[in-house]
């Protein structure tokens, strides 16, 4: 999933970009790769042109074609298959295998599944025109992008064309900047949907959030720390350059802080990011952790204070959490721009048992309205385990698809969700976020004041009652 991280470097790549492009491109000619040519996802209003080894993307709407935020280079030679890697110099970042002549399947390394691309003659007619500019264009694109990929309208009980209706006679040529952040921040404040955004300028100059939510400043998360390390038994182990946090609770129970699911290094090398993640777990769970003469009676996992990053990572823990494959969720995406209804066939995503030390026993799973995004999408992984993990604190913020990042100008981009992740009955928890089992306020100002944890302490008596 695109984070916050994320999105700001993309704002800067979609920014740099220029709005005319170039002559169409065509399918590939003998002799050429076999990917080169122009693709389109179904699925996220994407297309893709690849030549000479370069892979660049562009934005569709009804009403628009702008160069999109991603740009790659070909890593290395095709793989098996035809399977080729991009990415930026000698990092790869995705796969992208042809399926047959007019099919291919792209995997980002830090999300969960996969896209499906369908072979197209020649860039659509509006990608070869100049872009028009001004603030009513900017309106345009901004309205067509959610109306065509946002999946939640009916669910928030919204009327996209009237509140359409409502704010472009507000826009004119001569509408200033400020006024047209107003106008368009109006619009989706509505959504309280915390993956959506607005950039201007190369900054966000908006983030949407679900009302009552407790943003974690750097003050919170010390408090949250220390009320946290009285309880631990032994100093705490920081890993990810401290964004995982390895401690032990008394009765030898473990406990793992994700205070994210990105950023573990410097850079965008998810591989790096990996081998930092594994080194924490190889902490928490050592060989004979489960087995050995002094064996953990239980685990605690902590993502109160999570707000993202890649759901590849969160598989990766709940990889090590069992001994049988499961499916984690199933993932759609809004197809078509005409009907909100329809979506693409629902991809599950299966959490495989790892081959290294795994831990079957009790968990329990502590959450607030902080747990935002991939946060989210762990806790959503962690529900199809067996044996049950017991979710204790607050619901969820209640986001989880992947974010699109999406230039509407060469100063303005939006930002937003275009995907449902259904549980095993078809059940969606977008809005009120995914609620616990055993609720219990969280890092309440009277807890931290006096330097305790209920949730944790909470946490700690039911796994010690299932010994």
């Amino acid at each position: 999933m695109v984070r916050v991280r994320t999105v700001a470097r993309a704002a800067a790549i979609g920014m740099a970009l220029a709005l005319t492009v170039g002559a169409a491109g065509a399918a590939p000619a003998a002799g050429l790769g076999a990917l080169d040519g122009v693709w389109r996802m179904d699925g996220y209003g994407t297309v893709v042109t690849i030549a000479s080894g370069k892979l660049t993307t562009y934005d569709t709407t009804r009403v628009s074609c702008l160069p999109g935020a991603v740009a790659a280079e070909q890593v290395g030679s095709p793989g098996p298959g035809g399977a080729t890697r991009y990415g930026e110099g000698s990092v790869g970042s995705m796969t992208l295998t042809p399926k047959g002549r007019g099919h291919a399947v792209l995997a980002p390394d830090d999300a969960a599944g996969v896209r499906h691309l369908k072979r197209l003659p020649a860039l659509p007619q509006p990608c070869g025109k100049p872009a028009e500019q001004g603030p009513l264009a900017v309106f345009d694109r901004f309205w067509a992008t959610f109306a065509e990929n946002y999946p939640f309208f009916a669910a928030k009980g919204i009327d996209w064309r009237a509140i359409r209706d409502r704010y472009r006679p507000l826009v004119t040529p001569r509408t200033t900047d400020a006024r047209l952040q107003q106008i368009l921040t109006d619009m989706i404040r509505p959504l309280n949907d915390a993956h959506t955004g607005l950039v201007h300028g190369g900054k966000t100059v908006y983030f949407g959030l679900r009302p009552g939510t407790r943003v974690p400043t750097p003050d919170l998360r010390a408090r949250a720390a220390d009320a946290v390390t009285h309880q631990l038994v032994a100093p705490a182990r920081t890993f990810a350059q401290g964004k995982l946090v390895v401690g032990q609770l008394p009765y030898h129970i473990g406990y793992l802080r994700i205070d994210s699911f990105d950023g573990y290094v410097d850079g965008d090398d998810f591989q790096r990011q990996v081998a930092e993640l594994d080194r924490a777990l190889e902490a928490l769970l050592p060989p004979g952790a489960a087995t050995g003469s002094d064996p953990l009676r239980g685990l605690v996992i902590d993502v109160r204070l999570n707000g993202g990053g890649s759901d590849a990572l969160g598989l990766r823990i709940a990889s090590r959490l069992t001994d049988r494959a499961y499916t984690a969720y199933r993932k759609v995406a809004r197809d078509d721009p005409d009907d909100p209804a329809r979506f693409t066939r629902p991809q599950p995503i299966v959490v495989r048992p790892a081959a290294a030390p795994r831990w079957t026993g009790p968990v329990a799973l502590l959450t607030s309205g902080s747990s935002v995004s991939a946060a989210e999408t762990f806790t959503q992984a962690l529900m199809g385990r067996g044996p049950e993990v017991t979710r204790i604190g607050e619901n969820t913020q209640g986001v989880f698809s992947d974010v699109m990042f999406r230039p509407l100008s060469k100063d303005w981009a939006v930002i937003l969700p275009n995907e449902k992740y259904l549980d095993q009955y078809g059940r969606s928890f977008d809005g009120p976020g995914i609620p616990p089992q055993l609720r219990t306020p969280v890092f309440t100002e009277d807890d931290l004041s006096h330097g305790r944890d209920s949730a944790l302490t909470l946490a700690r008596r039911v796994l010690s009652r299932g010994n």
